[in-house]
């Protein structure tokens, strides 16, 4: 009876929305006081031969990859008790270098913006850990990928409404959206500490999560050390991608005939996410880890097919502005949401590894966003006249090959690794082999 009663908290209508309200609402905020930086456009200004705004998001992006390596150990060993005061801790250390950065005269504030972001790279890590582990992680997790996707539409929309209306300098712009949204980001930690632990049915289906050890991290690293550096390539070029297309999309829609249209940052991206939602929450029909698991893989494949395809189509013509940003970008946010919410998941269930989903999001995250910092720096000083609409068209051309080449590789790996399933094509091969044979014979 016990045991009914754990499995009917953890798995049913209230609690599901409790989860997935409490995640979305939190991670939201969190982007209220990071992402309204690039509704920013900072004109005129420019320093050491950069454009200001670049040097901005640069130094944000720096922080925020710094705190993706520092989160490698910080998240995978965090207790789950110490959860919720991390979550407003680092959001209260970020909201207090925007003020830093609109007092501060510029160039030199952007140093706050270094440590705005070194706080901040840690949340999503922190959040999820509220949700892994669980039979519908897939539905759960979907619903906080809403947030990443519409999250950034949404409040650069409310910085461009403080800007463009309410006359807001671009300065103090970031530290009052974040000051608008700090009612939800306390209501949704409020929240994420209601939801209950995995039931004991939870860990037999997906296995239990517990806090990593260094020990721990290096063994699971040479256990599966191709599998995360091929993952961590993959993931790598998807957050290049979606840094560019996210920091800049104030700059590509206008040169698309978008200028005057405050709200298609906003609605773009909500059609991104309803179609993201509800592929990514339909995982969790699939009960058998080993399937899900190969299914993400394709869809990485597929993802960088779409990507590379989509583009092709807009630049030949074929494609308007508005179907392009949605289709590309659905490519884009359905393999990111794959890996925070199915991949990784999926991972730790087939092997039964001792792990968390924060350890392997914050490597892929750390290298992603060094990346974002390589490709921003490199087109700033080797490239400082191409137009954004140009530079990220190329780069959707490059990011959707590296996709769909090093994810076939990623599934040759993991094929060879999975014994079960290393036998199971190998008897197909060599059926498909032996019936080639008798057509030949007869």
């Amino acid at each position: 009876m016990i045991q009914t009663n754990v499995q009917t908290a953890t798995n049913g209508i209230r609690f599901n929305t409790l989860c997935i309200a409490a995640a979305l609402i939190t991670y939201m905020s969190m982007y209220a006081f990071r992402k309204p930086l690039s509704a920013a456009t900072f004109e005129g200004l420019v320093y050491w031969g950069m454009d200001y705004k670049v040097i901005a998001i640069i130094s944000q992006v720096i922080g925020y990859t710094c705190s993706k390596f520092l989160g490698i150990r910080i998240v995978s060993s965090m207790k789950p008790g110490e959860r919720a005061k991390y979550i407003l801790g680092l959001v209260g250390i970020g909201w207090l270098a925007l003020l830093g950065f609109a007092l501060t005269p510029h160039p030199y504030n952007v140093v706050f913006l270094v440590v705005n972001g070194l706080p901040l790279g840690m949340i999503f890590g922190i959040v999820i850990s509220f949700l892994e582990g669980r039979r519908n992680t897939e539905l759960l997790g979907a619903g906080l990928c809403v947030s990443f996707i519409t999250a950034s539409g949404i409040t650069k929309s409310v910085g461009q409404f403080l800007i463009v209306h309410l006359g807001v300098s671009d300065f103090w712009m970031p530290f009052l959206v974040g000051l608008i949204f700090v009612p939800f980001l306390l209501l949704g930690v409020y929240l994420l500490g209601k939801i209950p632990p995995p039931s004991d049915e939870d860990k037999m289906l997906r296995s239990e999560r517990r806090p990593m050890t260094g020990r721990e991290r290096a063994k699971f690293f040479r256990t599966f050390s191709w599998g995360v550096m091929l993952s961590t390539l993959v993931y790598s070029t998807l957050t290049v991608y979606r840094d560019l297309r996210d920091n800049f999309a104030v700059e590509l829609w206008a040169q698309m005939g978008y200028e005057s249209n405050v709200g298609i940052l906003a609605v773009s991206e909500i059609c991104i996410a309803v179609l993201v939602l509800v592929i990514v929450a339909s995982m969790i029909k699939v009960t058998n880890n080993r399937k899900a698991f190969f299914f993400n893989i394709l869809a990485f494949i597929m993802g960088g097919l779409l990507l590379f395809s989509t583009t092709w189509l807009f630049s030949a013509g074929m494609l308007s502005p508005v179907a392009w940003m949605i289709s590309s970008g659905f490519g884009l946010y359905f393999c990111y949401a794959c890996f925070h919410t199915m991949f990784f998941e999926r991972w730790i269930a087939v092997f039964k590894c001792a792990g968390n989903i924060g350890f392997l999001i914050c490597i892929s995250d750390s290298f992603g966003y060094l990346g974002s910092v390589g490709v921003l720096v490199s087109k700033s000083f080797l490239s400082p006249e191409t137009d954004w609409l140009f530079f990220i068209k190329a780069a959707a051309y490059t990011v959707g090959s590296i996709m769909a080449v090093a994810s076939i590789a990623l599934m040759a790996y993991f094929v060879r690794k999975d014994a079960r399933t290393a036998a199971f094509v190998k008897s197909v091969w060599n059926g498909k082999l032996i019936k080639s044979k008798l057509n030949i014979n007869v």
